[in-house]
């Protein structure tokens, strides 16, 4: 049976779609870069399998690659290289939530102070 990859990733999931910007320019670029960080990342995952298994056999073969299952100080090692990664794409993102808050520190109150501050009027 043959597998239509164009097919596939063309498939839509159910339901209305998650819009979280206004452009739909943007909206684009986003999904894109998001998309290729995920490729990025199993080619990472593939890289570091055939990496460990030279250094473990010295030779490898598809089989090999397609089996191997990391053992958990290298699951451990790859989760941390997808968090840093992570990080690294959406740097930006979190550079300007953080900068928001700065500006608007005075409406970063809790419920509390909120009430607090009711109270006294």
């Amino acid at each position: 049976m043959e597998i239509n990859d164009i097919a596939l990733a063309n498939s839509k999931a159910k339901g209305k779609r998650p819009y979280f910007f206004d452009d739909p320019a943007v909206e684009r670029v986003l999904n894109i870069t998001i998309a290729l960080a995920g490729e990025l990342a199993v080619v990472h995952e593939r890289l570091d399998s055939i990496e460990r298994l030279l250094d473990a056999k010295g030779t490898l073969s598809r089989t090999d690659i397609e089996a191997y299952r990391p053992d958990a100080q290298s699951e451990e090692e790859r989760q941390r290289w997808h968090t840093a990664f992570i990080a690294r794409i959406l740097r930006i993102v979190q550079q300007e939530m953080e900068a928001m808050k700065d500006e608007n520190s005075d409406n970063n109150r809790t419920m509390d102070e909120v009430a607090d501050e009711l109270a006294t009027i």
